[in-house]
Formats: structure tokens, sequence, C-alpha cells
């Protein structure tokens, strides 16, 4: 996979448009928290403006019909922030005294592609930075894979002079603002290049290579497994989460409370299950023994001792141990979401504990997943404990499947492109 970066390109006095991740937990009033994702942003916009760019920000904020559906203009004042925040550290200073007369600016207009939002990208001075107004106020932003017509490329395609996608995080998705540009050089920003890296750094990995998967959606899990195990490129799949309780289910383990499963929709994955049992059972690593909510409290009982009228909320004690053993002595290790509910204190020991395992490990690590994130922050452990800690959630699950992700494709086209 070929793709350019901001080394391959001057960017000074030019129009650069980024399109950036800067969706945000909504608190609230509907007031946006910062992200790890719009910091990691600040850094790319940081530096282009510092290199003397006019930088264009293009981003979203929830969908149509959700809570969180709303302006971008509180985004700009949390990005400001943590671009001085950037600036200041870089000389020095601390983040308050960054505010000061160097105090840097991040614009913002409440037009998304209209004659404003032009206007506004024309007179945006060298150095400078715009944040646009929510893309997905547009309707054609999501109708753009079926049409090819949207306003926002029509309209500001001739004012781009290069487009820098820096959110891997939406390259799976085939829209105007991900994918539209296409006039004009498509970099990889920083976020970007580093996410891909990563992940093509796994592509031959170490042995033994393992997999943890948990999470609550065993239906993102399993296409993981399954691409990665016809490849005979990974030796163990610890599973966790519902997927645990799937595969118990396909292993013909009568598990009792299955009421979550069924309310997911998780048991419409019960036959994929059962066919990737059936091909890898000895690499499929399941539970011995599980933590069930016991009216509340924490129970552990092994899976021998099944069915619980319980609903099982973690993996167990020895199960913890069994998967801790295994990340001991891998070689490459991806993690995609919690062993457990994690959020509540007396379910999260076998996140905890395998979070631990992996930190404390000498295998390169990947680590994916909103909530692994979080786990990750709620039990103090350092992110540079990891090799990689991924800001992605579906694009990531997707890539690991195998499938192609239009971002990238979009990426790899203009590299072949450029080169010739």
């Amino acid at each position: 996979m070929k793709f350019l970066t901001l080394d391959d390109v001057d960017v000074k006095n030019k129009t650069i448009f980024v399109r950036a991740d800067l969706n945000c937990p909504v608190g609230d009033g509907k007031k946006p928290e910062t992200s790890a994702r719009l910091i990691a942003h600040a850094k790319t916009i940081l530096s282009l403006m510092q290199k003397g760019a006019k930088v264009v920000i293009l981003a979203h904020q929830g969908r149509k019909g959700k809570e969180d559906f709303i302006s971008l203009a509180p985004h700009a004042k949390l990005l400001e922030t943590e671009i001085n925040k950037l600036a200041g550290a870089k000389k020095g200073k601390s983040a308050a005294a960054a505010g000061g007369k160097n105090k840097i600016k991040v614009n913002f207009i409440d037009d998304v592609a209209g004659e404003r939002a032009q206007m506004a990208i024309k007179k945006l001075p060298s150095g400078e930075a715009l944040l646009l107004e929510n893309v997905r106020f547009l309707d054609d932003e999501a109708e753009f894979e079926k049409t090819g017509k949207s306003a926002l490329v029509r309209n500001l395609s001739p004012l781009c002079d290069i487009f820098v996608l820096d959110a891997f995080s939406v390259a799976h998705r085939a829209q105007a603002s991900v994918v539209g540009f296409t006039k004009c050089p498509a970099i990889a920003g920083p976020v970007m290049a580093g996410e891909l890296e990563a992940l093509l750094s796994f592509e031959n990995p170490k042995r033994p290579a393992v997999f943890a998967l948990g999470g609550a959606k065993p239906a993102d899990s399993l296409p993981i497994a399954s691409a990665w195990l016809e490849r005979g490129k990974v030796d163990y799949v610890l599973c966790g989460g519902v997927l645990s309780q799937l595969m118990l289910i396909a292993s013909g383990v009568d598990i009792g409370n299955t009421e979550f499963l069924q309310k997911s929709g998780s048991l419409d994955a019960l036959s994929d299950a059962k066919s990737l049992l059936l091909k890898y059972k000895k690499k499929l690593i399941l539970p011995q023994d599980v933590i069930v909510d016991a009216k509340g409290k924490a129970q552990n009982i092994a899976v021998l001792s099944l069915p619980s009228q319980f609903a099982i909320m973690d993996i167990g004690e020895r199960t913890a141990e069994n998967f801790s053993s295994i990340i001991e002595k891998a070689g490459s290790i991806v993690l995609n979401g919690p062993m457990g509910v994690y959020e509540k204190e007396e379910f999260s020991k076998g996140t905890k504990n395998i979070l631990s395992a992996i930190a404390n490990s000498s295998a390169y690590s990947i680590l994916g997943g909103g909530h692994t994130l979080s786990a990750i922050e709620k039990f103090h452990i350092l992110a540079s404990k990891f090799s990689y800690v991924s800001l992605s959630g579906k694009a990531l699950i997707e890539f690991l499947s195998g499938q192609e992700l239009p971002g990238i494709k979009l990426l790899e086209n203009s590299a072949k492109n450029t080169t010739r």
C-alpha cells in the first residue's frame, strides 16, 4: 500500500482541506467535550498553520435524528484551546501563558459549502485555520456514495489545492467529505498515516499472534477472527465480551440467561459462530468460567456449572489467568473491545487484567475501539504501554476484516496518479 504524506508536499501559501474527525461526546446542554481524536487532529492543524498553509477543516458531529447532531461552533473553541496548549508547550510556556497576545485563533463559519463558506475560504490568510459547519448538515454528504453528486465537492473543489485525509475513523465511509476531492492530490495526514503504518506492520505479525476480541457486538468480531484465521496469520483468538457468550452457545453450552443477546440481535450471528468453531476449535479460546450479576453482586461460576439465571457480565478469574498466560508468550497482539461490563466496578476485573497483561507484555500490540480507550483511562493505564492505540472503531474493524476502505482507496489512487 502506497500513499503520500505531508512530507511529500509543499503546503506554504496553499489552501489545504483537512478531513478531521471532531466527533466528540456531548454532555448536558448539548455541550461537546474534548476527545482524543480532536487533540490528535489539533497537532496536524497546528503543524500546517506553522508551515504557512491556509487550513480549511471539514468535520462532522453526530448524525441526523440523534441528540449529538449539533453545530461545530463549540468545536472551534475546543480546537483553539488544544492548539494553543500545543503551541505553548513547544515554546516552553504554560497552557495559560499560551493564550496571551500570540493566541492562535481557529475561525468558524456556520456554512458548509455556500457562498459565505466559499468567500471565507478565499479570504483566509496563510497560517490561519477555518472550521466549516458540520458537513452532515448537507443531505448529499451521505448520499454521495449513490449519486456521486455533492454541493460540498462541486462548490469547494476549485478552492482546494491539497486534500488531507487525517481521519482513519471515517475512511470506511464513501461520503463526499471523505472521497469527493479527487481533482487535487489526496494525502494521508499524520493521524491517518500513523494508523495505517501501525496496522500495516501487523500484516506479517510476529508469532504467536493473538487476537483478544470483546465488546458488545459479536457481529463485528466474527469477521475479524474469520479473516485472520483463514489467512493463517493468527494463532489464538481469545473470546471475551458478548462474543464469548455466543461462542459458548455455539459450542453447545446452555448459558441460561440470554436476554441481552436476544435484545441486541447477537443470536443472529450464531450460525457464523458455529461454522468458525467447527473449523478452528483449537485456536478459539473460550472462557472456562464467567462472572454473573447475582442481584447486584459479582459471582464467579465455572462454565461446567452453567446454565445460570443471572446475566453474564465478565470473563471469570481462571479465564483471565489463562488469557493472560497466552498474552505473556505472544509476539503480536490485537485487542478490540473490553472483556466485560467494565463500566461497573464489580464487573471490571476481566478487562483490567487483560489490559494490564498486554501493557506488561513485550509483544507488538494494537488496541482499538472507543470503549477500549475509555477502559484504559478508567484503569489509569498509560497509552504508551501499548505499541499503538487506535482512535478508530468501525473503520478498524472493517480494515482488520479484510474489507477495502473507500478513503484508503482514494489515497492509493492519488499516490499512483501523482507519481506517474
